[in-house]
């Protein structure tokens, strides 16, 4: 029997920021979804852009497939030397990230440019040194 279309559209847009990559997620992270959330990711530590930002403010729904690639998804930049900060969670994704205690994981930031300001300053330049 196939699986009828999903109603809700899911997207990701990768955007940078100097040295930093921001991806924006918008509608549910599921199961279904959750491909491309890391494939994004692994391409980005791949091109060694370690410093990543997730907004979610344009997530509506996260079930327990979504909740397990967030976990892998920083698990992979932390293992590549890099670091992953989200913005933008909504009461609902909150919420989620408080009963499965992964707030103590994610740092989580207020918007973009104080999430971008908390990346170790001028790293671009101290590599090129």
């Amino acid at each position: 029997m196939p699986i009828p279309p999903r109603t809700k559209n899911f997207s990701i847009t990768i955007r940078h920021s100097g040295p930093a990559s921001l991806i924006d997620v918008v509608g549910s992270l599921t199961l279904f979804e959750s491909g491309a959330l890391r494939q994004a990711i692994t391409s980005l530590v791949a091109e060694k852009r370690r410093d990543i930002v997730l907004n979610l403010s344009g997530l509506e729904y996260l079930d327990s497939s979504g909740i397990g690639e967030l976990v892998r998804n920083y698990l992979t930049v932390i293992k590549s030397g890099g670091t992953l900060k989200v913005v933008g969670l909504s009461d609902k994704v909150e919420e989620i990230l408080k009963i499965t205690q992964l707030y103590k994981v994610f740092p989580e930031f207020p918007d973009e440019e104080t999430a971008l300001k908390s990346f170790p300053a001028n790293s671009e330049k101290s590599s090129r040194s």
